[in-house]
């Protein structure tokens, strides 16, 4: 099944004269774990911000499932539809573990007792045991971080995940585990995974490797 397809998609940043990503189309699918890979500039992190809707394409759609992104409230897709995991894991310091995870769930309207719970599990289900729930993140090493944003994702229910260089900041024990949980994530839950990455030992965990040069993206 399609989660999220891509059909002749352009973009240009603003004043610029090139399209930076061009005239590219591709279907990814549920329950699989993707990389794309490729050269720094040559348009990965352009492709993944109009994934998540950050950016709207000058040319070519964006789908998800059978809703064309141009048809939809995009706060709202961000807010359900995809959920986005950053290099920097972006975690609000002056907020517990807990409540960073909550955080978006309380944004969707869910009640706090509900959220907690969640969150709970979410955090167990990365590897974050309970009692480290109520810490802050600086408590933490950088590899129990991601893995916090990585449990802040779960809980937005998106059906996709993409994921802006995970793995960036990790030293390898970490980046095996991270890219573990994102593996189980998309054969075990049925989530779209797709990740951005400069690692080829990253890259060799995905299912299916996309490549970018010079804005033009090509499969294996």
């Amino acid at each position: 099944m399609n989660a999220l397809t891509l059909e002749n998609v352009s973009y240009t940043y603003p004043g610029g004269t090139a399209p930076v990503v061009k005239n590219a189309s591709y279907a990814f699918e549920s329950g699989k774990l993707y990389a794309v890979v490729g050269p720094s500039g040559s348009g990965k992190s352009t492709l993944l911000s109009m994934l998540a809707g950050l950016d709207v394409p000058g040319e070519g759609d964006v789908t998800l499932g059978e809703d064309n992104l141009k048809s939809l409230d995009l706060d709202k897709y961000r807010r359900e539809g995809v959920s986005i995991i950053f290099q920097a894991f972006c975690l609000l310091p002056l907020l517990t573990v807990r409540e960073n995870v909550c955080l978006p769930m309380e944004m969707q309207g869910i009640p706090e007792n509900q959220a907690r719970v969640r969150a709970a599990e979410a955090l167990v289900k990365v590897g974050i045991e309970e009692s480290k729930h109520k810490r802050f993140p600086s408590a933490l090493s950088g590899g129990e971080q991601q893995r916090v944003a990585i449990a802040r994702s779960l809980c937005s229910g998106a059906p996709v995940l993409l994921a802006d260089e995970p793995t960036g900041n990790l030293d390898g024990e970490n980046t095996r585990i991270v890219m573990d949980i994102l593996r189980r994530l998309a054969h075990e839950e049925g989530r779209c995974v797709i990740v951005v990455t400069h690692d080829p030992e990253v890259a060799d965990t995905a299912d299916l490797v996309l490549r970018m040069k010079d804005g033009v993206l090509t499969g294996e």
